[in-house]
């Protein structure tokens, strides 16, 4: 008996467009070398400033960085990143911040677009500074940006992606203004892997620190997470976190998961990521040309997928004769065994994503959807209320 069976848990299988490695349903299943490399590293006592070192130097390299730092998941670098662009490295300034909160600092301000807003901009809060709000969800003129920032600007905030873009200025002209006001800026590129170059091509096009979930398409630990960047900052960074007792302690990284990072995001680089878009696009085209044959759903190709990852996903949407809402169908496929975890793209409409599908879940995704979609709504709840 497995341990989620011994704890009443039915596993489930990940097609869900919307977050492809989301936290809740446990992010992404491990990278194969990963549970090696932890399950040795489990074995020893270490000096945790020097594997933190270590791996962060390594981290560095593999991502063409000038410096980088292992921290417990991308919100938890949020946090630091906020932390370092507020202090520096001026230790005066992390006692101060220490004992009486970020406003009693000279920066504590973060500036963050309107369309940009999102749940996980709470991380900017916890670090104890504030949102600086500019543009509307329509537009924001780069005179809004350049009168926001004052003597108390820490940072901007900047969400790479479609999903993230509305009435949002472009990043190059974000990092120029910023700049030329002595501000710097912070990419938060969770989600934004694949493509492998995005791990540099931020931090080269300019920005100050960028943060990537590692527990995503890297495959890691979920609780881990990737700061890189500029080397003063990430320092800054170090300064608050564990080991040391700054507020950042409490986002603690273990020594079995700074080593199952690193490894992983070895194996991350060396991965064909155009075989595994390939054989993304293939299982796509299959479910849809499958799905196509039934009567009432119309399935499509949607490219790119997801915070403009460059994944293909499909759109299936069932007629209103069907009965199904889109809530019903991810409710519907949830249900029972094999337990399938879908998104909600419209009213009568889901999202599929074989991203990360293990082999032959498509086939568990396609046949439990084409039962939904042969089964009108309103006989299987009939059935349903029967049966209790």
């Amino acid at each position: 008996m497995s341990i989620y069976e011994r704890l009443g848990i039915t596993p489930i299988i990940n097609a869900n467009a919307s977050a492809a490695s989301a936290t809740r349903l446990g992010g992404s299943l491990f990278a194969p070398p990963v549970i090696d490399a932890m399950r040795e590293a489990s074995k020893s006592y270490v000096d945790m400033y020097q594997l933190q070192e270590a791996v962060s130097r390594r981290v560095a390299e593999l991502t063409r960085n000038e410096d980088a730092f292992v921290c417990a998941g991308a919100s938890a670098g949020l946090v630091l990143a906020t932390l370092a662009c507020m202090t520096g490295s001026d230790m005066s300034l992390v006692a101060r911040l220490n004992k009486f909160g970020a406003e009693a600092l000279p920066r504590y301000e973060v500036i963050i677009h309107c369309g940009s807003r999102n749940p996980y901009d709470l991380a900017i809060n916890l670090a104890g500074a504030h949102v600086v709000q500019i543009g509307n969800v329509w537009q924001t003129m780069p005179w809004e940006l350049e009168g926001a920032i004052s003597e108390h600007t820490a940072a901007v905030l900047y969400m790479p992606g479609p999903d993230w873009s509305h009435g949002v200025l472009p990043l190059d002209q974000v990092i120029d203004i910023a700049h030329t006001g002595g501000v710097p800026v912070i990419v938060d590129a969770a989600a934004q892997l694949p493509p492998a170059e995005n791990l540099w091509r931020f931090t080269q096009q300019g920005v100050d620190l960028a943060v990537f979930s590692g527990g995503k398409r890297i495959q890691g630990p979920q609780s881990t997470g990737i700061l890189v960047g500029k080397r003063e900052l990430i320092n800054a960074c170090s300064i608050h976190a564990s080991p040391h007792e700054g507020l950042g302690r409490p986002m603690k990284v273990g020594k079995e998961e700074l080593v199952g990072i690193l490894v992983a995001l070895e194996w991350f680089l060396e991965q064909d990521q155009g075989a595994i878009t390939t054989a993304s696009e293939r299982i796509t085209q299959e479910w849809i040309a499958a799905l196509n044959r039934l009567p009432g759903v119309t399935a499509t190709r949607d490219f790119p997928g997801e915070s403009g990852r460059l994944i293909p996903r499909s759109i299936v949407e069932f007629a209103p004769l069907l009965g199904w809402t889109g809530d019903q169908i991810r409710s519907a496929m949830l249900e029972g065994k094999p337990s399938i975890d879908v998104a909600v793209a419209g009213e009568r409409s889901i999202y599929l994503n074989a991203e990360i599908l293990e082999p032959s879940e498509e086939m568990s995704v396609l046949e439990k959807l084409c039962w939904i979609a042969t089964h009108p709504q309103s006989k299987v709840e009939k059935t349903q209320e029967d049966n209790k």
